[in-house]
């Protein structure tokens, strides 16, 4: 936080055009009453874990509803996305009972989260030297469509719990592009903090290969809104010493803004109808990408994407769909890709469906006599 005001005030062109450009939020700590407990516990005797539990008693890292478990299982009975959605799924109504077993801290993020349209984010950590992308949930092996094609005897090579998002290029790319700006942290030939290197020598690993855990701020994040989230695990000592810090600094500190930076790759846009009125929770739909995002109260929209060619459409109750292609280029600057809906006469449809039981309206064909159900049905409608 001082770097950028100390250097948009010296009038960096890059911290300018960041700062000028980004709607950027910075929480300190989001869980600041464990944090003074691990603080004063120091981490020479490995009590730093303190910090995860809250005073309520609450593991922050496992506190948010367990969203991609409710999605797999809307899967396996064919329920996406006719019946389930693949996006925005809602939280569960105990969830939200005054007393479940939630943190304020964890009521707070998720009410913040709702509020505000976050495109990317990222959890800070300590304790390990990596970049940690959705999903952490591991998918039970019953669950996973490949499991059933596998013959009973390989195992040896893959982890069958492991379950891609389906923005899963999108995630590694994000990771990436932490870890290789980072200045130690691609350099894993001394293997991990603590343990073998899980990251293939990259920096990078998925949460549920790591260390899976259900109920992750990460899953939720991507699964309940529109935000791209991962953890970032900046060193491997969890409170360096003072004469560490500068160094500490200067290994993030490059990392720390080409992450911000890639907010502006992908595709962004309007999505209005014909008088040029803004539509809110338009569903925007990548072709190949399994995962649908909505725009926000200005009917304003941002999707991150690689470089490419895209078939994106914008959908809105009451309106015809209107499809385009989209190229998302390798420079930073994200496409503009506007959208104007026509009204559509599906609502009146329904309504005439629905005077008629939901039931399909029977043609009368010229020229031949009705018969008395058919008299009855008619003089019903007119």
């Amino acid at each position: 936080m001082q770097f950028l005001c100390k250097e948009f005030q010296d009038g960096n062109p890059r911290v300018r055009s960041l700062v000028t450009e980004t709607r950027i939020h910075l929480v300190p700590s989001l869980n600041p009453d464990g944090y003074e407990l691990a603080r004063e516990a120091g981490s020479e005797l490995g009590n730093w874990a303190l910090g995860h539990w809250t005073e309520e008693g609450y593991d922050l890292f496992e506190n948010f509803p367990d969203l991609a478990s409710a999605l797999w299982a809307a899967e396996d009975r064919k329920l996406v996305p006719h019946k389930f959605l693949n996006h925005h799924i809602p939280i569960p109504e105990h969830y939200l009972a005054e007393d479940a077993t939630v943190a304020v801290e964890t009521r707070a993020v998720m009410a913040w989260m709702d509020k505000n349209p976050f495109v990317l984010g990222a959890n800070l950590q300590g304790g390990e030297k990596l970049v940690s992308y959705p999903f952490d949930t591991a998918r039970p092996v019953s669950e996973t469509p490949a499991a059933a094609l596998r013959p009973p005897d390989e195992y040896e090579d893959e982890n069958p719990e492991l379950q891609e998002t389906p923005d899963h290029a999108i995630f590694r790319w994000l990771a990436i592009s932490y870890a290789s700006a980072h200045l130690t942290m691609s350099e894993t030939f001394r293997g991990g903090c603590h343990t073998q290197d899980m990251t293939n020598a990259m920096g990078i690993v998925q949460g549920a290969k790591w260390h899976p855990r259900a109920g992750s701020m990460n899953d939720f994040s991507y699964l309940h809104t529109n935000c791209l989230e991962l953890s970032i695990y900046l060193g491997c000592d969890k409170f360096p010493h003072e004469s560490e810090l500068q160094q500490e600094w200067e290994n993030n500190k490059e990392s720390l803004l080409t992450f911000m930076e890639q907010v502006h790759r992908g595709i962004k846009g309007l999505v209005t109808d014909q008088q040029g009125e803004p539509i809110a929770n338009a569903t925007i739909v990548v072709g190949g990408i399994n995962h649908n995002i909505r725009t926000a109260s200005g009917g304003d929209y941002w999707r991150i994407l690689n470089p490419g060619e895209y078939r994106v459409s914008a959908r809105a109750e009451g309106y015809n769909p209107s499809v385009k292609t989209c190229s998302v280029l390798y420079d930073i600057g994200a496409t503009q890709c506007n959208f104007v809906l026509a009204r559509s006469n599906w609502k009146r449809i329904r309504e005439i469906m629905a005077m008629n039981g939901n039931r399909p309206i029977r043609r009368i064909v010229p020229g031949r006599p009705m018969t008395p159900r058919e008299r009855l049905r008619l003089r019903m409608r007119l």
